[in-house]
């Protein structure tokens, strides 16, 4: 049995300290930035306005990570452009000092994030269960007749004139009264194909 005490070398295990801090250049540094390709439009002459950036900036500071802004930004870019296009992805991840793949993956899984462009008037239709049952499908079959788009395309439809969008959407939260509807942020519930004609010609 060797009873000789281990060398100096071996003892220090090269002088590594497991609970320092990583040298400079090693871990500390953020990665590289990353475009990624996907399918949301290019917008020309995407520009953040003075204005809209001190908003952005308001929103971040009622956060406790930057990260946890992203709906809210997200939000803050369509109310601005109308949607939200690969340039607004890359700007709100490089103000959250993020990848653009963390804010992709937001706008490619909540259906209220725009990839292109919508009418004026964005006709939302509930498609669940009760509002199914409550004639919805007639509601939005109706919708479209009367605006010259397909009643049977899928997903959202935007009228030649850009006045117009409709589209099926899940739950909205009333279904002791369907079928419901929103046009743009009013709500209406119970619409009848009638009822539907009214909030048509209301909407100039």
């Amino acid at each position: 049995m060797n009873t000789e005490p281990r060398s100096e070398q071996s003892e220090v295990r090269t002088g590594a300290d497991p609970d320092a801090s990583p040298a400079a250049g090693t871990f500390s540094e953020a990665p590289a930035f990353r475009p990624i390709p996907n399918e949301l439009l290019d917008q020309s002459g995407f520009a953040v306005s003075r204005e809209l950036e001190a908003e952005i900036d308001e929103i971040i500071t009622h956060y406790p990570k930057k990260r946890s802004a992203s709906l809210m930004l997200l939000h803050a870019m369509q109310e601005e452009f109308g949607y939200i296009s690969r340039q607004a992805v890359e700007w709100v991840a490089r103000k959250l000092e993020l990848q653009p793949i963390n804010i992709y993956e937001l706008v490619t899984f909540y259906p209220m994030f725009h990839q292109k462009p919508i009418g004026k008037h964005h006709l939302r239709v509930c498609r669940t269960l009760s509002c199914a049952l409550g004639g919805s499908y007639e509601l939005h079959e109706h919708l479209c007749k009367k605006l010259g788009l397909d009643p049977h395309g899928h997903g959202a439809q935007t009228t030649k004139d850009g006045n117009f969008t409709v589209e099926f959407v899940e739950c909205l939260a009333s279904c002791g009264t369907a079928p419901v509807m929103m046009c743009n942020d009013s709500f209406h519930e119970g619409v009848s194909d009638k009822r539907a004609d009214e909030i048509l010609s209301t909407c100039k």
